[in-house]
């Protein structure tokens, strides 16, 4: 099994620190986290992106991430809670996974602005009718 991501989420990797795990998913420590209790939430089945997810594996992530942020409120007292998740060629994994990392104020964390002006400030109407557009020939899962 060439995919990391799914030898993960079957326990199939040494050394891994599962936190949670059913029959959707896995739930793992990061190995290198960005701060203590950064977890993975990976799906059991292949997935690269979001959009490929069946609804019961959907709805499986988002309960996990609920029940674990629970759980990281309660051990680590963050701040607050990071939840991302990132596609196409930003998937270094090359699998779905969700990360949930604990937040505290100052902790260099960041949700940086673009490099360069894009000037999609500019264009927020036209985007929002462009997306009410395509939403209308979306299939749902």
């Amino acid at each position: 099994m060439n995919c990391l991501g799914c030898r993960i989420a079957r326990g199939m990797e040494p050394d891994l620190n599962i936190v949670y795990e059913n029959e959707y998913l896995t739930c793992v420590l990061d190995i290198a986290p960005f701060n203590e209790g950064h977890l993975l939430i990976l799906p059991k089945q292949h997935y690269l992106d979001v959009e490929e997810l069946d609804s019961e594996t959907a709805k499986a992530i988002m309960a996990a991430s609920q029940k674990l942020s629970i759980a990281l409120k309660q051990v680590f007292r963050p701040d607050g809670i990071s939840i991302c998740q990132n596609g196409g060629i930003f998937n270094d994994l090359t699998h779905y996974h969700m990360h949930l990392i604990p937040r505290y104020k100052g902790d260099g964390f960041s949700w940086s602005a673009p490099k360069t002006s894009h000037g999609a400030e500019l264009r927020l109407r036209e985007t929002k009718d462009r997306m009410i557009w395509s939403l209308k020939d979306t299939p749902h899962r």
